[in-house]
């Protein structure tokens, strides 16, 4: 196992923790104690997963997971937030983050997480032809790339696989358990509201009116449905 993962945590003992609970897994690790020098090594693209801590000295970690996705780096990032902050949770996902974990949590957890966001991410290299179209929308599985009326769309990984996943399953309903199941490797229906939080970003991104949507459409009581010809939204 050759992947690479940054760790961005201010508390010593922590990362020491955590270096060594990856380490024994067979991760290569490296560590950022702020901010700054998080960003600055993660701008580097040699990682295959930032494990990033909300609260750093000098540059939070919502500030550099904006910085690397306004950067255009996608590399996964696994959010680490105090408990029972929502507000931190969901911001960190609207901010580009793959997927969040709230302190104090479970090793094996951790170690569920980090396999479930290596092994979708390395999926994204899997292609659905080259080109695929729907609206005003294209999709370049070869360079993993999205274009909205021309202008390309920055996407995290995460984004983009379940932006794959609804294309694969185009025109079927499929639930939140589902999505959350095949998309982030794991079945939580706690985390169901992570999968809402990501179907609405697709939509700001994708549809030309989110409010109103008319590809990434709502099925009350059962889940999502992806649609690739225009017809008014049911939620």
């Amino acid at each position: 196992m050759n992947h690479k993962i940054l760790i961005v945590e201010d508390e010593p003992g922590l990362v020491l923790a955590l270096t060594d609970l990856l380490t024994n897994e067979g991760y290569q690790m490296e560590a950022a104690t702020d901010g700054e020098a998080g960003l600055h090594l993660a701008s580097s693209g040699h990682f295959d997963l930032i494990v990033l801590d909300v609260k750093l000295p000098g540059k939070n970690g919502f500030d550099v997971c904006r910085d690397l996705r306004q950067r255009g780096m996608n590399t996964p990032i696994l959010m680490l937030t105090a408990r029972g902050q929502v507000i931190d949770k969901v911001l960190g996902l609207k901010l580009g983050a793959d997927d969040y974990l709230t302190k104090p949590y479970e090793p094996m957890e951790l170690l569920a997480r980090v396999e479930a966001l290596l092994r979708r991410g390395s999926s994204l290299s899997l292609k659905l032809g080259e080109i695929f179209q729907f609206g005003s929308v294209e999709v370049d599985f070869r360079k993993i790339e999205v274009r909205h009326h021309g202008e390309r769309v920055e996407l995290t990984a995460r984004e983009f696989e379940l932006l794959r996943y609804f294309i694969e399953q185009r025109e079927a309903v499929v639930s939140r358990s589902q999505l959350l199941r095949e998309v982030w490797g794991y079945d939580e229906e706690a985390m169901t509201r992570t999968v809402d939080v990501h179907v609405g970003l697709l939509r700001q991104k994708l549809e030309d009116d989110a409010a109103n949507p008319r590809h990434f459409l709502t099925v009350r009581g059962h889940g999502y449905r992806f649609v690739t010809q225009l017809e008014e939204a049911g939620a």
